[in-house]
């Protein structure tokens, strides 16, 4: 039994602690884009119909050596999850495979 797709978002708020917000997509209906504002700074965006989450440069200004650093981390970080759903899902169509010529 597969669990049905959700999004969770959290808000912790505190004294004498700055606000935190947490958000975890756990759906296939995600979406994904980017976009360039005003030729000046890049946008990624992830969606789902509970929430948004928006990734762009440090104090929405122009590209710094920092913002070049968290985009390689985050297209590193993207290219693991990637190769980790290929090798799971395949692992689960294997299993598949065998239980159906196993009955």
């Amino acid at each position: 039994m597969t669990p049905d797709p959700y999004t969770y978002i959290t808000v912790s708020v505190g004294p004498d602690r700055a606000p935190r917000v947490g958000v975890a997509f756990y759906t296939g209906e995600l979406r994904i884009y980017t976009a360039t504002l005003g030729d000046t700074r890049p946008l990624l965006s992830f969606g789902a119909a509970e929430g948004d989450v928006s990734i762009s440069t440090t104090g929405a200004g122009p590209v710094t050596e920092q913002d070049v650093t968290v985009a390689r981390e985050l297209f590193q970080a993207a290219a693991r999850y990637l190769a980790d759903c290929e090798r799971l899902y395949a692992a689960h169509l294997d299993q598949t495979d065998t239980s159906e010529t196993a009955a």
